[in-house]
């Protein structure tokens, strides 16, 4: 509930007397998971993701197992199961450079015993650290990210690859990332960021990101791809801006409204038309169309607005080479998103890929279309930054 506080808290309320009280709270992130006592109904603990995820205890008589589990593993734990005995748990442990780890821990001897990694091939790689960072906005907000490195580079002068989530109601966290970890073997500096609008730091950050996209959301990311130019962490000539769905909206963005800053952009089922795409919305979506008109804009009052933000009305602007790729029977961003886009780089001449998945909707599910994808994209960026291409090595 966040009733009364910038940040979600979590609270317990009496329905009888309608009264409530606060079980847990912080004035800078919401409440995260919460533990419950499987036979008392008791919270026991919450979890709160800052830099990364952080556990606070309610019920001192787990403190104990918390304690112990935070020192069996380095990644971030969380309890799976419990059996009935509350003897056994089941603990996942996230990690940056290893898979996913679980264990069997038995509080009754305060042990846990390993039993297996969800991809464990991925032992057999040198895999890269995630680093958590923060820095500020041009307009003083207080922004949080992570930083991929290359393993066995030099941090210094690397050619950068943005990798900007979707939603863009969601946030990134820390922990193993596929695309982080691709983009690091590749030998890019991977940077993500939880931009203005990111979910996770309260009502006010998520607000300030309404009726911004193409402008101070997108302003974040360009002042994230500064930063890291002045840390010494990437090279300014050698920047590719990555995303799908918003972060692919992000990429055509950054295209097409500072060319100057990316030498390629990738995006994957992004709108190029914010206009079309509110217009467009699948039937399950309507029950959102109120929050989306307040965030991002209502396509019969604001049109002049959303076409100033869409990238497809700044398509002569662009003039970075530019792979898109969508599913042709995607329900959110429809495939006339993509269509229109590539029409438009087609008239002006701007170098360009364009892989349309017939069997494919929001995103891509068959290994054999994500193979596909990612061989083109390392190849495509490969050409434009610089970096290794497995076809390339082969």
């Amino acid at each position: 509930d966040s009733r009364g506080s910038d940040t979600g808290r979590l609270v317990e309320f009496d329905i009888e007397s309608r009264r409530s009280v606060v079980l847990a709270e912080d004035r800078e992130f919401d409440i995260g998971g919460v533990m419950i006592h499987p036979d008392r109904y008791t919270v026991q603990a919450v979890t709160i993701t800052r830099d990364r995820t952080e556990w606070t205890v309610l019920d001192e008589s787990i403190r104990p197992d918390l304690e112990a589990l935070s020192g069996l593993h380095d990644g971030d734990f969380s309890i799976i199961s419990r059996d009935h005995a509350d003897r056994l748990w089941l603990v996942r442990y996230e990690d940056d450079d290893h898979p996913v780890a679980y264990y069997l821990f038995d509080r009754s001897e305060q042990k846990g015993t390993f039993l297996f990694f969800h991809q464990p091939e991925l032992q057999n790689y040198r895999l890269a650290e995630t680093e958590p960072f923060r820095m500020k906005s041009r307009d003083g907000l207080v922004l949080r990210g992570y930083l991929t490195f290359p393993p066995g580079r030099e941090r210094k002068n690397l050619p950068m690859v943005v990798n900007v989530h979707g939603g863009p109601w969601s946030r990134d966290v820390w922990g193993y990332d596929s695309r982080a970890q691709w983009l690091a073997n590749r030998g890019y500096l991977c940077l993500e960021l939880n931009f203005r609008g990111s979910v996770g730091f309260g009502k006010k950050f998520v607000n300030a990101g309404d009726r911004e996209w193409g402008r101070n959301m997108q302003n974040d990311l360009v002042d994230a791809v500064e930063w890291a130019v002045k840390q010494g962490h990437a090279d300014p000539s050698r920047i590719g801006i990555f995303g799908a769905s918003y972060g692919g909206y992000a990429a055509l963005a950054g295209a097409a409204f500072t060319p100057e800053l990316f030498r390629c952009a990738v995006d994957v089922v992004g709108p190029s038309n914010l206009i079309t795409f509110i217009r467009t919305v699948p039937p399950y979506w309507t029950t959102e169309l109120a929050t989306i008109y307040r965030r991002v804009g209502d396509p019969e009052k604001d049109a002049d607005f959303l076409r100033e933000r869409s990238p497809l009305f700044r398509a002569d602007h662009i003039r970075i080479p530019i792979l898109i790729a969508q599913g042709a029977n995607d329900p959110r961003v429809k495939r006339e998103e993509s269509d229109e886009i590539v029409a438009a780089l087609e008239r002006n001449g701007v170098e360009h890929e364009y892989l349309l998945f017939p069997d494919e909707g929001h995103g891509f599910v068959k290994p054999e279309n994500r193979l596909k994808f990612y061989a083109a994209a390392e190849a495509f960026l490969a050409r434009h930054l610089g970096g290794r291409s497995e076809a390339e090595t082969e």
